[in-house]
C-alpha cells in the first residue's frame, strides 16, 4: 500500500508495518475529529484550574506539585528535553517509523488530549522520511518515555534526525524537509512521550518475522518427512479436527500441502507405523507457535489502538483521569510466551537433525557423496544455536527495578521481551535452514525420491542457495544464502 489513512476503524498491524517500510500516512476526518474533541476536554479542564497530573502538576515524584499557569507550556518542552535519553546503537529506521506510526495511531484514538499540531508533525516527518535518532536501550516498558522523547525532540526542533542518509540536528532536518517545528501546548509534551510506540513497533516486527518462521517450520518438517520416509498420518485433516486448535490445523495443513504429489502419500508408503515425536508432534508444536503468534498479534493490535495516555482524556464524560493504561502488560507477557513457543519449534527441528543424520548414512550405504553435504557441516552450529535460544527463553517481564523514589515500582519489560523474542525467531530461522540443508543432503544420496510440489520447491531453494554461494563457498556462505531465500 502506498498510503495508509488513519480513520475511525482500528489501525491494523499490516498498516503499521506498511508505514514502517515506507508508505505515506494521512489522517482522515474521523481521526481529526477525535483529536479535536479530546483537545477540547483538555482546554475545558485547564479553565477549571484543577490539579491534573502532567498538565497542571509535575510528573513522577513531583506529581502533587502545582505548576504556575505561566509555566505550563514551558514545562511540556522541559518534559521532552529532560526525558530524552538512552544509549546504544540507534534504532533502525523501520523501527523508528513504526514507533512514530504507533504514536500517531494512538493520538488519533482521542485519549491523549494532544493538539492537532502534534499529530500533523508526526505525519509530516513520516512522509518526508525525517527519522529521529533514537537509542536502542532506554525503556523499561512502563511507557517508552525516554525513547519517544527523542522523537519528540525532533518535532520541536532539537535532537538529531536522519534524512536522505545524513544525520542532522533536528531543526536542520525539519528545515530541509520543509516542516515547521511545533510549539507545545499544555499536555502536548507528555502526549508525545507517555506511550508505548517503541514496544508496539518491536512487537509488530517480531510478529511478522515469527509468522514467516512458522511457515518455514512447516516446510522444513515436510522435507524432513520426505528424507526420512515418515508416516504422513500425523498431518491428515482428521487429526487436526480431533483437537481443533486453529494453529495446529493450519500447521498440519501447511505440511500436508507441501507433500502433495509425494510418494509418501501413496498407499502403504511409510516404512513405519509411527515416527519419533519430533516428527509426529510437529503439527502440535508448530501449531502452538501459530497460536501464540495470534495471541501476541491480538494484544499488540489492542495496544496500537488503545487510549493509553496518562492522564486519559475521556471525551464521553469530559474529564481527565489518572490511570495505568500505559502499562502494556498483556503484550509483554504474550511476547515472553511467544518466545517459549519459538524455542519449542526450534527444539523439535534440532531433534529432527539426528534422524536426518541417520537417514544420510542409511541412504548412502557405502557410496561416497558426489559433492559437499552442507547440512552435515551445520549440524553442530545448529545445536549451538539451540543452546543460545534456550538461554534467552526465560521471562524478561519479571526483572523490573524500583525507580523514581519508589513511585515507579513495577514495569513490564516489554521492549526487552520483544528484543529477546526477535533474537529467538532469528535463531529459529538459523536452525530451520540447517534442517532444510541436511534434509536436502539426505535426499541427494541414495535412490531418488518422488517429492511433493512444495518440498520440491524447498529443495530447489536449497540448491539455489548452494549455487549462489559459489564453488569456493564455506558452510557459512551457504547458510547465509539460504537464510536470505528461506521464508524464516
Amino acid at each position: 500500500m502506498d498510503t495508509v489513512t488513519i480513520t475511525d476503524a482500528p489501525t491494523t498491524l499490516e498498516e503499521l508495518l506498511a508505514v514502517a517500510r515506507g508508505a505515506r500516512v494521512e489522517l482522515g476526518q474521523g481521526a481529526r475529529d477525535r483529536i479535536a474533541a479530546s483537545r477540547a476536554v483538555v482546554d475545558e479542564v485547564l479553565a477549571t484550574g484543577r490539579a491534573v497530573y502532567g498538565l497542571t502538576t509535575g510528573v513522577g515524584h513531583t506529581r502533587d506539585d502545582r505548576v504556575p499557569d505561566e509555566e505550563l507550556r514551558r514545562m511540556q518542552r522541559a518534559l521532552i528535553e529532560t526525558h530524552a535519553s538512552g544509549y546504544g546503537p540507534p534504532l533502525p529506521a523501520v523501527e523508528v517509523r513504526a514507533a512514530m506510526m504507533a504514536r500517531l495511531a494512538g493520538l488519533a484514538r482521542g485519549g491523549s488530549g494532544a493538539s492537532q499540531a502534534v499529530a500533523d508533525v508526526l505525519a509530516a516527518m513520516l512522509n518526508a522520511r525525517v527519522h529521529p535518532v533514537v537509542p536502542s536501550v532506554g525503556s523499561v516498558g512502563a511507557g517508552d518515555l525516554g525513547m519517544l522523547a527523542c522523537i519528540g525532540q525532533v518535532a520541536i526542533g532539537t535532537g538529531r534526525a536522519e534524512l536522505d542518509g545524513d544525520v542532522l540536528p533536528g531543526r536542520s532536518a525539519l528545515t530541509r524537509a520543509g516542516i515547521e517545528p511545533i510549539t507545545l501546548e499544555p499536555k502536548d509534551g507528555l502526549a508525545l512521550m507517555s506511550a508505548n510506540g517503541v514496544s508496539i513497533s518491536r512487537a509488530a516486527l517480531v510478529i511478522d518475522a515469527a509468522s514467516r518462521a512458522a511457515a518455514a517450520a512447516d516446510l522444513a518438517t515436510a522435507v524432513t518427512m520426505e528424507a526420512t520416509g515418515a508416516n504422513p498420518s500425523v498431518v491428515q485433516p482428521a487429526v487436526g479436527l480431533a483437537k481443533p486448535y486453529p494453529g495446529q490445523i493450519a500447521a498440519g495443513a501447511g505440511i500436508l500441502a507441501a507433500l502433495q504429489g509425494s510418494a509418501l502419500l501413496g498407499d502403504d508408503a511409510a516404512p513405519s507405523v509411527q515416527d519419533a515425536l519430533s516428527i509426529r508432534v510437529a503439527p502440535q508444536v508448530n501449531g502452538a507457535l501459530r497460536e501464540l503468534i495470534g495471541f501476541t498479534a491480538d494484544a499488540t493490535t489492542t495496544e496500537l489502538n488503545a487510549q493509553a495516555d496518562n492522564p486519559l482524556t475521556w471525551v464521553p464524560d469530559a474529564t481527565m483521569l489518572s490511570n495505568g493504561n500505559f502499562h502494556p502488560m498483556v503484550m509483554a507477557v504474550a511476547l515472553d510466551a511467544l518466545r517459549v513457543a519459538v524455542a519449542h519449534t526450534a527444539q523439535i527441528s534440532e531433534r529432527r537433525l539426528n534422524h536426518l543424520w541417520a537417514a544420510i548414512f542409511t541412504r548412502m550405504g557405502t557410496a561416497m557423496p558426489a559433492g559437499p553435504l552442507w547440512g552435515m557441516a551445520l549440524r553442530y552450529p545448529a545445536t549451538a544455536a539451540m543452546t543460545a535460544l534456550r538461554s534467552i527463553a526465560g521471562p524478561a517481564t519479571l526483572d523490573s527495578s524500583i525507580i523514581d523514589m519508589g513511585i515507579e515500582d513495577h514495569a513490564t519489560g516489554a521492549p526487552l521481551a520483544a528484543t529477546r523474542t526477535a533474537e529467538a525467531v532469528a535463531l529459529l530461522g538459523d536452525i530451520l535452514a540447517a534442517e532444510l540443508l541436511l534434509a536436502r543432503d539426505a535426499l541427494s544420496v541414495g535412490p531418488p525420491v518422488r517429492l511433493g510440489a512444495g518440498t520440491t520447491a524447498a529443495v530447489a531453494l536449497a540448491d539455489e542457495a548452494i549455487a549462489a554461494a559459489g564453488p569456493e563457498a564455506s558452510s557459512a556462505d551457504v547458510h547465509r544464502e539460504l537464510r536470505a531465500r528461506f521464508p524464516a
